[in-house]
């Protein structure tokens, strides 16, 4: 005898999925939609806008005026990523294999004190560092001097060469905590069964990690990438904090975020135009979106095959 009887609606996911999904698209998926359409359209003046097609665009990648600035804050929005995956990971890979070894005192506190800057403000971290490496009242060369460096002491962030790369490392510093965290947790996942079993085989510490932990932990290294790339792409608030709009000196700090508030916003004797604002906004979606697609195409299902 079959079931006729219906299965009843599933009223808990609407309760419980209905507020996230009216948040996300209020507050993500619509602006984003309408912020692409916009960059199809162009000011004609007196507040009006005609569609454009894809002329921003055209104007944006082959008008010397923009696509010099264009590609000069896509290069340091680069640079200023690949700092963060050859410091920043590796420094978060190697601190957190430290604080999982099992007999090590203290390893809780040291987690605090290393994820507690990236619970500041952005805004403050820049303050503070902008105090520390100042040559007119900054402390960083009264230490350098005392251990016997201060011949090292430079403006770092007021020479073009040095700026962005003491702002990356002034950043690094601040969200070590995000990869150390999330690769400790993965660590902690590793099965004490196969570690157990090296170390009857006579394995050493470092073999245990590179040959055992490492491979199980490679999905994880794979998404503190994407997650990296992510974020230092909508990098904005430390340049704008310390260098300001301008990205100085002379733009050496200049990315793609710093780029886009000029544009929309305006700044000093720049007229803001918020059409050409968001065709910058829509080529930092498409750079993430590459990036995300490659993640997925070539890494993530690489990593899937490594596991199998």
């Amino acid at each position: 005898m079959q079931n006729t009887s219906k299965r009843a609606f599933p009223w808990h996911l609407i309760v419980f999925l209905g507020p996230a999904v009216v948040i996300y698209t209020l507050f993500s998926a619509f602006p984003l939609l309408d912020t692409l359409r916009l960059s199809l359209y162009t000011d004609a003046g007196g507040g009006q806008r005609v569609f454009h097609g894809l002329g921003n665009f055209v104007q944006l990648l082959g008008d010397p005026r923009w696509a010099e600035s264009f590609w000069n804050a896509m290069w340091n929005n680069t640079k200023f990523f690949l700092i963060h995956l050859l410091v920043q990971n590796p420094i978060g890979l190697m601190l957190a294999a430290l604080i999982s070894l099992p007999r090590l005192k203290w390893a809780k506190t040291y987690r605090t004190l290393i994820f507690l800057p990236t619970l500041l403000s952005v805004v403050i971290i820049g303050f503070i560092w902008q105090l520390i490496l100042s040559p007119l009242w900054g402390v960083s060369e009264g230490l350098l001097e005392a251990i016997g460096l201060g011949h090292l002491f430079d403006a770092w962030l007021g020479n073009e060469s040095s700026a962005l790369i003491t702002l990356s490392l002034i950043s690094v510093w601040q969200f070590v905590g995000i990869p150390l965290m999330l690769i400790y947790a993965s660590l902690l996942a590793v099965p004490d069964e196969l570690i157990e079993a090296a170390i009857v085989e006579g394995a050493s510490a470092w073999r245990i990690f590179w040959q055992i932990k490492f491979p199980l932990i490679l999905p994880t290294m794979g998404l503190v990438t994407i997650l990296t790339f992510v974020g230092n792409f909508n990098a904005f608030e430390l340049i704008y904090a310390v260098k300001g709009a301008l990205g100085g000196p002379n733009y050496s700090t200049d990315i793609l975020g710093t780029f886009f508030y000029r544009t929309f916003f305006g700044y000093q004797s720049q007229v803001g135009s918020p059409t050409m604002g968001a065709t910058i906004a829509s080529m930092m979606f498409f750079v993430i979106l590459c990036g995300v697609m490659v993640y997925f195409y070539l890494v993530q299902r690489h990593l899937h095959r490594y596991e199998l």
